[in-house]
C-alpha cells in the first residue's frame, strides 16, 4: 500500500463488539468497512445494511481470500480464534483479533508460532495500550509521581442477562476470566513490564459451567502483585487503582475510556488532582489509526500480538488451572 491510500478492512463474523466498539472507532480513524463475512447470507446482509459496510460475504475464508481486503478484523467466539486466525495468516493477510488472542495456551502457542515464522502482522484487540490516557499514566509512573508502583487493583465486572449468550458457553471458551478478567492482566504486563511468577484464583459457577464471577491475585517480581476482579452479573465497574510506596492513581475506566471517564493522582500532604481520561474519540480509534499508518507503510509496527500476547495467555491458563483445582 502507498501513504495515503484507503485501508479496506474485512470484518469476522456479525459480533455486537463489531457493531458497538471497533465500527466507532474505524470510522473516526479513517479506514474502509470493506465488508462483513458470516455464516448466514441473510443475516449478514442485514448486519452490513444497518452498519454502513459496503458488502456482506457469505463464509469466512471467502472474505479471507478476497484481494479486496487488505486486513482483517476477527471478532468470532474464543472458540475459533485459533482456526481462523491461522488462515488469515497462512493467506499473508494482517489480522486484528478480539481478545483474548486465544481461549487456551496451547492454541496461543499454535498462532504466535504461526505469526512469528510468516512474518504476517498480527494484533491482540486490546486497544487501551494505544490510548493517550495509558500513555498519560505510564509517564506518571515512570516519573515518580507514586513512588515505586507494588500493586494493581482492577475491576471489570458488567451485567449480561440474555442465558443464550455466548459468554456462557463452556464449548465456545466463554467465562468472566476469557472475556474481561484478560483487561486487569493485560494492564499488569504493560505497567509492571514483566511476567507474573504465582497465580492464585477463586470463581463461582454458572452457564454452561463457565466461571461467572472471577478474583484473583498474580504475583511478579519485587514483591509486586495485581487483584483482579471480574463477572458477568453485575453493574458495568472498570474502577482500577495503581498503588506506589507514596501515592496512587484512580482510574474510573482504563480500558475503553469515555468522555465521563477520569484518572486521578492522590499524593500525600496534596490535593488529589484530576484529569480527563479522553479527547472524546471511541476507544478503538488509536489503534485502528495505527494499523492504517503501518499498512501503508508511514509507521512502524508497535504492541505486535507476537511480543505481548503470550504473558497474558499465560496468566489466564494458571489463574484458570488454579480456580479449577478449587471447585
Amino acid at each position: 500500500m502507498t501513504a495515503g491510500s484507503p485501508v479496506r478492512w474485512g470484518i469476522i463474523g456479525t459480533a455486537n463488539i463489531a457493531r458497538a466498539q471497533f465500527l466507532p472507532g474505524l470510522r473516526e480513524a479513517g479506514g474502509m468497512a470493506e465488508a462483513v463475512a458470516g455464516r448466514d447470507a441473510a443475516r449478514t446482509e442485514r448486519y452490513a445494511s444497518e452498519n454502513g459496510i459496503s458488502r456482506a460475504v457469505t463464509g469466512y475464508q471467502a472474505l479471507i481470500d478476497d484481494p479486496a481486503i487488505d486486513v482483517l478484523y476477527l471478532a468470532l467466539p474464543n472458540s475459533m480464534h485459533a482456526e481462523w486466525t491461522l488462515r488469515a495468516l497462512a493467506a499473508g493477510k494482517p489480522v486484528l483479533c478480539e481478545k483474548p488472542l486465544c481461549g487456551t495456551l496451547v492454541d496461543a502457542y499454535r498462532v504466535l508460532d504461526a505469526a512469528r515464522d510468516s512474518g504476517v502482522l498480527l494484533w491482540e484487540a486490546f486497544v487501551f495500550p494505544f490510548h493517550p490516557q495509558l500513555e498519560r499514566v505510564r509517564k506518571l509512573v515512570a516519573d515518580g509521581a507514586i513512588g515505586e508502583l507494588m500493586e494493581i487493583k482492577s475491576n471489570f465486572h458488567f451485567q449480561l442477562s440474555s442465558p443464550g449468550n455466548i459468554r456462557y458457553s463452556r464449548e465456545l471458551q466463554g467465562g468472566a476470566l476469557n472475556d474481561v478478567g484478560c483487561y486487569p492482566i493485560r494492564l499488569a504486563a504493560e505497567l509492571f513490564g514483566a511476567a507474573h511468577q504465582a497465580a492464585w484464583a477463586g470463581a463461582n459457577w454458572g452457564g454452561e459451567d463457565v466461571d461467572v464471577d472471577t478474583w484473583g491475585v498474580l504475583e511478579y517480581p519485587g514483591g509486586r502483585r495485581l487483584h483482579l476482579s471480574c463477572g458477568m452479573g453485575r453493574s458495568y465497574d472498570t474502577f482500577s487503582t495503581l498503588e506506589g510506596t507514596t501515592g496512587r492513581i484512580h482510574i474510573t475506566n482504563p480500558f475503553h475510556p469515555g468522555a465521563r471517564d477520569s484518572y486521578q493522582l492522590v499524593a500525600p500532604r496534596s490535593e488529589p488532582v484530576s484529569y480527563p481520561a479522553t479527547a472524546g474519540e471511541a476507544s478503538f480509534t488509536a489503534a485502528i489509526r495505527h494499523i492504517n499508518a503501518v499498512l501503508r507503510g508511514e509507521e512502524e509496527p508497535r504492541l505486535l500480538a507476537v511480543g505481548t500476547a503470550l504473558g497474558t495467555a499465560r496468566a489466564l491458563h494458571d489463574l484458570s488451572e488454579s480456580f479449577t483445582a478449587r471447585r
